[in-house]
């Protein structure tokens, strides 16, 4: 830490925010770092040029912005684009949107409170409420290895002619990748998602270029259509998309990483610090906004319009690629950038494993015993899809892990949004009304919609 950066406070948090403000403080545990081991690890500069601070700021967001272009979203985006067109775009712009309400939010919690959201809602409900909400963000991350490990299977497929079995349990080796990133710094973990996150940005704007999208269409996409709600398909690959996008495990990974920067932990640090973290994930989920409309706009300007509306898996997006587009290397260029989709997702949803597990059960494990874990929870089930119904089926169940995803959002949107609207627990720091009727608004919509989901579902 360079001369600049203040000194932290103490490891008891500040009097306003201990129980007396609302928090409920486990007395046996006592008070507990999010991520101790990069807590306020990274320098923050005082004075000097806006863009200085800026870059200090710059990577939790694109650590979260990981969770919203992850191989499930290739697969909602492929279905939406190639059966709809252009008419999900809307969709895709909507929910990034809600996106952005949702991680400045937890982004606000993490900074003023000195806690992630699993240790806030281990510090405000009862023991049963935080196992169910604990065992739900588990389920959470488990559909997300699943896409992780299917996509993360088929680009090794697609790019070495590796079979998706073997490719999966490949993907289980990747558990050890964070730990090889976390000993050389939060920094080079930041650094290298970036890297990947410009690869992936770089192919599909290649793709982009190539197939040449008519400009007025995919405009008229950005407009909200009233047949995504009448159009029970329609809506149920809308439903995913939300579910692919705005990811319930993000709101714990992004309130406990911005606490890795060294501001000051007084009231003026803390306002300065939200300022430039929320910065830091708009921009960065901007480009998760440009990724994700271009795998539909690709998808539509190439399968929709060749007649191709029955493409929804990967494999055969990267079949028709190239021969439709007219460019060689496109399919290439698609495998790639799934790979590097895959890899991006492994890093996130392990460090948001730690986070939760630590925040809600205080259960230290290691970091590679954890990973194993869930990995092996999630490689049983693609193994036993890809014995049965081979490559079709892992392209459903792809899909259906992004359902899953969103039926899990409620569960950790409407803690979230309590309790920054809570001004015993935030103080000044506490949203407005207007922000906290908007933040209530989204919970709303994300709840209303899962619950057609389900009756349609079970009843449809």
């Amino acid at each position: 830490m360079d001369a600049q950066s203040p000194a932290l406070a103490p490891d008891s948090l500040p009097q306003a925010l201990t129980s007396a403000a609302g928090w409920r403080v486990d007395a046996a545990a006592g008070v507990q770092r999010s991520l101790p081991e990069v807590y306020g690890s990274i320098s923050v500069p005082f004075g000097g040029h806006w863009w200085r601070k800026l870059l200090a700021f710059a990577g939790p967001g694109y650590l979260v912005s990981v969770g919203y272009m992850d191989p499930g979203n290739w697969a909602t985006d492929l279905a939406g684009g190639s059966k709809f067109g252009y008419t999900l775009l809307s969709v895709i712009l909507i929910s990034n949107l809600m996106a952005i309400l949702l991680q400045a939010l937890a982004a606000r919690l993490g900074i003023v409170t000195d806690r992630d959201l699993a240790q806030a809602c281990r510090a405000t409900y009862s023991r049963p409420v935080n196992l169910l909400l604990w065992l739900a963000c588990e389920a959470a991350i488990i559909a997300c290895d699943l896409a992780e490990v299917i996509g993360t299977a088929i680009a090794l497929k697609l790019l070495f002619g590796i079979p998706l079995i073997g490719g999966a349990l490949i993907a289980a080796l990747d558990a050890f990748l964070l730990l090889l990133l976390m000993n050389k710094g939060f920094r080079f973990l930041e650094a290298f998602v970036i890297a990947l996150l410009i690869v992936i940005a770089v192919c599909f704007a290649i793709q982009i270029a190539a197939a040449a999208p008519p400009v007025a269409a995919m405009l008229r996409g950005f407009a909200p259509s009233t047949e995504i709600f009448t159009n029970p398909e329609m809506l149920y690959i809308a439903i995913g998309i939300i579910g692919a996008t705005v990811m319930p495990h993000n709101l714990y990974l992004h309130s406990s990483i911005v606490q890795t920067r060294a501001y000051e932990r007084t009231d003026e640090g803390r306002r300065d610090a939200i300022k430039w973290a929320t910065a830091d994930s708009t921009i960065a989920l901007m480009l998760a906004l440009f990724i994700n409309a271009a795998i539909l706009i690709v998808a539509a300007a190439t399968f929709h319009t060749s007649g191709h509306a029955d493409v929804a898996e990967i494999g055969q997006a990267f079949e028709l690629l190239s021969p439709l587009l007219g460019l060689g290397i496109a399919s290439t260029l698609f495998a790639i950038a799934l790979l590097a989709s895959g890899l991006n997702s492994t890093v996130t949803a392990t460090l948001a494993g730690q986070i939760v597990m630590e925040g809600f059960l205080h259960l230290r494990l290691p970091s590679w015993a954890r990973r194993l874990l869930t990995r092996g929870i999630a490689i049983v089930p693609v193994i036993i899809v890809t014995a049965l119904y081979g490559e079709r089926g892992t392209g459903q169940l792809l899909v259906f892990s992004q359902v899953v995803l969103s039926m899990q959002l409620p569960f950790a949107v409407i803690p979230l949004v309590r309790f920054v609207s809570d001004r015993r627990k935030m103080g000044n720091f506490a949203i407005s009304r207007p922000v906290a009727a908007a933040a209530w608004i989204v919970a709303g919509i994300i709840v209303i919609l899962n619950v057609k989901l389900l009756f349609d579902t079970l009843f449809g």
